[in-house]
């Protein structure tokens, strides 16, 4: 195409297999990078614009709930309990990487009979105010594609149980794991549901999701996935469709044996095409189901961009592009999963510099 599109036009061409003009591209990344970013541009604003990068814009209600417990832990911040609506405490983490919330307790993990459940303080849609989401969607619906709400079951039970529970739980306790998926999903069904009604027509993607796969293979069978989780993906991917929006699938590692089953059940992005773990190489990938889903994500972020050079950067960007983008669309560049504190500015300036000229060359 020689018609120069905005990043919403070419978002949308390329999840809907479209022409675009260039690989549109996106970006994951700790907070450190992005510091890493502004201090090196003078604004993320500028950053964005100076990588070309279109990016998903996302907006949410905002909480007006209870409050949650106050944990007397000091003044250091990496000692602070942070608690979110779940109940679930996440303490501040400091890694080579980067610094991460690491989960420190599983509200969950006590119970054993349905009564335990019953009497769970469950979150409430009624917590959040809607009102402030359709001005939001408004400012950026003309020259982004908006996103919206994270549903993810399986991703749920894991912090809810702990995953080493929650994986016994279908196989040793059937009917608690299903009236336990039912609770956490009537809340967050009701949650987007009006989310979506108070930005309607505003909003062109929600993340139906979840991590069924790990670094070497899927995390549960197909049966177990099929019987317990498909059927609240369903009801999710439905909600979204009865706005009219597209839904982008995050799902890590090995994961290629749900591929079939998701895409069946109406899945039209995927994320994030780990692409060296088994099972999951990009050219097959595509071949056997790009005419279905648009890629987002598949720069290797294990290896290539924390270690690798520039040089490296490029060709794994080509490769890609080759790869996922071989028909000329159905593809959003992004690194696989959040760039680390310890990745190179400079391979990240030659990711999306590769990006915004070879980018432009695609076959259409």
């Amino acid at each position: 195409m020689s018609n120069e599109m905005n990043s919403r036009e070419r978002v949308l061409a390329a999840i809907n297999h479209r022409p675009v003009d260039r690989v549109p591209t996106d970006i994951w990344a700790t907070d450190e990078v992005m510091k890493k970013l502004i201090e090196h541009f003078g604004s993320i604003e500028t950053a964005y614009d100076h990588l070309h990068i279109d990016g998903l814009p996302g907006i949410s209600a905002k909480y007006i709930g209870p409050a949650f417990p106050d944990f007397p832990a000091g003044t250091d911040d990496h000692t602070a309990v942070f608690y979110g609506i779940w109940g679930m405490g996440l303490k501040k983490a400091d890694y080579q990487t980067g610094v991460y919330l690491e989960q420190a307790n599983y509200p969950l993990a006590y119970a054993h009979t349905i009564q335990d459940l019953e009497e769970f303080p469950w979150p409430s849609a009624d917590w959040f105010d809607y009102s402030e989401m359709r001005s939001q969607a408004e400012k950026l619906h003309t020259t982004h594609a908006v996103s919206c709400g994270y549903m993810a079951p399986f991703y749920l039970h894991n912090l809810l149980r702990g995953l080493e529970t929650s994986l016994i739980d279908p196989l040793e306790d059937p009917e608690f794991t299903q009236l336990l998926l039912n609770k956490i999903c009537e809340f967050e069904y009701d949650y987007h549901r009006r989310m979506f009604e108070a930005c309607d027509g505003l909003i062109d993607i929600a993340q139906v999701t979840d991590d069924l796969g790990s670094q070497n293979g899927p995390l549960i069978g197909l049966r177990t996935y099929r019987n317990f989780y498909a059927p609240h993906h369903k009801r999710f991917i439905n909600l979204c469709h009865e706005f009219g929006i597209k839904v982008f699938h995050h799902d890590d590692g090995s994961m290629r044996a749900f591929l079939p089953d998701l895409i069946d059940l109406g899945i039209e992005i995927l994320n994030p095409v780990q692409w060296t773990c088994p099972g999951m190489d990009m050219t097959s990938l595509k071949r056997d189901f790009g005419q279905h889903i648009c890629f987002h994500g598949a720069i290797d972020n294990q290896k290539i961009l924390p270690f690798g050079t520039p040089d490296d950067v490029r060709t794994e960007v080509r490769h890609c592009i080759d790869s996922l983008a071989s028909d000329g669309t159905g593809y959003i560049l992004a690194p696989c999963h959040n760039i680390q504190a310890i990745t190179p500015i400079e391979n990240i300036l030659a990711m999306y510099d590769e990006a915004w000229n070879y980018g432009k060359l695609i076959r259409s």
